[in-house]
């Protein structure tokens, strides 16, 4: 799939980054390349796999895009789609994934138990078929080889078996996005090899088993959208590798384990909102210095926010929102903040801090209730072309929005009900992405508001239509350092290709042509060419070169 080999350090960028399992699946391919010695067989593929497989798509009863038209009784199945051979004639890899926006990518049907002849598999990637349905497929429990699991956002449901101690060579276990119900088994404990942990987004019951704690390789581990319940166990002194944790939207109490703190030099993302914790942020959480991304909100803390967040230079992501927190608040001593919500707290900030004023690269900036008293005229943002959402509401802030406004491109929602702003809404300015306004309780006129509104917004969301169409861009590694940014939004024409993007890009960070002439573009997951045409809602992804590969 990928015409080049890859350096193994691949695998370690694509924990490190947080990407996606389909890319991380192109680096572990490409790393199953170099470590076999005997390159893929020309010879056809041994019949015990292509029954198996066979059998598969005749469990399947709806495939509207035609994934699996290309599996024919009597071809080679090395050859079909979704199919890789690594180990002679054998299937090594099955990998079948659909878009979570297009339905048509869907599969519908079970997951044929007959899987289990495919005995040198060692992936297994079902991901966004969304209509897979049926019990934990106990035969991945049976095969020798297996490495690599991820079934993720179909519907599977019932409970997770308790042999899965068994696969004891699993790296990456995921079945993010199912129905899976009951409690997380202990015997998860045995899986000593495991490096990514994902069970988030179904309706697993009961306590964190404290087993985990003897996966000592542990780089993911996720469990949020769940109904887990109970303390967050004192469990993670071992797991020193950790890099991402998130442990949101389910129903834990108590306290922030200190154990964690085995964690500071490497983790990046610590993600406990929507829980019911409590007691004061501890201040030992300033000792994570390669934070990206923390958020604790919806919670209840109290209690001032420890001093010792101004450690927390590499932060770009913070969520303290819907807690019990008050003054005073800490002077961050960040290079540059992302994405900022402190809303609904008990704070009295009385400006928007200069940390954030200063910020090259914001794009969510939420205040709500922060007692923030100023006039919005004053405010002067270094940046304000990145500005996705803006949430004022509820403070005491007069004067007029319109510079402000006037001076983004991307806005999606803009809310500053009950303050104390005046101006004339006819000079504002709709940008094409504008979804949301709310300026109630303020001191708004014009002409004809309500209709001036819908005149705007139908306008140029008839001239986004014609004229315009927005992608995501992606940086990794050295890219990211270069810009300072992990994702930012890009509009473009129609017939704009992946190369005309890049100049883009690169005339807003300078500091990329550095790589430029080494770096890989992947286009919706999948390495494309420069002259590759990019379409509304692409993911355009760049990957700088890595040392020793």
């Amino acid at each position: 799939m990928i015409g080049a080999q890859i350096s193994t350090q691949f695998l370690s960028l694509a924990v490190e980054e947080k990407t996606s399992p389909l890319f991380f699946f192109f680096f572990y391919l490409a790393w199953k390349n170099e470590m076999n010695e005997m390159p893929p067989s020309a010879a056809r593929c041994h019949v015990d796999d292509e029954t198996g497989l066979l059998s598969f798509k005749s469990g399947i009863t709806s495939d509207p895009s035609g994934m699996l038209t290309s599996w024919k009784k009597g071809t080679d199945c090395c050859k079909w789609f979704g199919i890789t051979c690594l180990t002679g004639n054998r299937v090594t890899v099955l990998t079948l994934v659909g878009r979570p926006d297009n339905l048509t990518t869907s599969l519908s049907g079970t997951i044929s138990s007959s899987l289990s002849k495919l005995q040198f598999l060692d992936g297994i990637y079902l991901q966004d078929l969304k209509n897979l349905t049926g019990p934990f497929p106990n035969f991945l429990l049976n095969l020798p080889n297996l490495e690599i699991v991820y079934i993720e956002n179909n519907k599977l449901s019932g409970s997770i078996p308790a042999q899965i101690g068994k696969q004891s060579k699993l790296y990456a276990f995921s079945l993010e996005g199912n129905r899976f119900s009951g409690p997380i088994p202990s015997s998860i404990g045995e899986l000593t090899q495991l490096s990514q942990l994902n069970l988030g987004g179904n309706l697993l019951t009961g306590t964190i088993p404290v087993s985990i704690q003897r996966l000592r390789n542990l780089t993911v581990l996720h469990l949020d959208r769940n109904q887990l319940s109970g303390s967050i166990p004192d469990l993670f002194s071992g797991l020193t590798d950790l890099r991402s944790v998130s442990l949101s939207r389910n129903k834990f109490t108590g306290t922030i384990p200190r154990s964690i703190l085995a964690a500071a030099p490497v983790l990046r993302y610590l993600e406990l909102g929507h829980n019911a914790l409590t007691g004061q942020i501890p201040d030992f959480l300033g000792k994570f210095q390669a934070l990206d991304t923390l958020d604790l909100s919806w919670n209840n803390f109290s209690g001032t926010v420890p001093k010792t967040f101004a450690n927390l230079t590499k932060i770009f992501n913070l969520d303290l929102s819907h807690n019990k927190l008050v003054d005073p608040f800490p002077e961050l001593q960040v290079k540059g903040i992302e994405s900022l919500d402190l809303s609904y707290n008990n704070f009295h900030l009385g400006k928007i801090p200069p940390w954030v004023t200063i910020s090259p690269i914001i794009y969510s900036l939420k205040l709500a209730k922060c007692g923030i008293k100023m006039k919005l005229d004053d405010w002067k943002p270094r940046e304000t072309y990145f500005y996705d959402y803006i949430d004022l509401s509820e403070n005491e802030i007069s004067g007029s929005p319109i510079k402000l406004l006037n001076s983004t491109d991307y806005l999606v929602g803009f809310y500053a009900s009950n303050n104390k702003l005046k101006f004339n809404l006819e000079s504002l300015r709709f940008v094409n992405t504008l979804k949301n306004l709310d300026l109630s309780h303020n001191l708004v006129f014009g002409k004809d508001i309500c209709a001036s509104i819908s005149e705007k917004m139908d306008g140029e969301k008839e001239e986004k239509d014609h004229v315009s169409i927005k992608i995501k861009v992606l940086f990794f590694a050295r890219a990211r350092d270069l810009t300072g940014m992990t994702d930012m939004s890009l509009e473009v024409s129609p017939g704009t290709t992946a190369h005309d993007c890049l100049n883009k890009i690169i005339s807003k960070f300078p500091g990329l042509e550095e790589i430029r002439n080494c770096m890989v573009l992947a286009l919706n997951e999948e390495y494309t060419p420069e002259s590759a045409v990019v379409k509304d809602r692409d993911e355009l992804a760049i990957i700088p070169p890595i040392s020793g590969g």
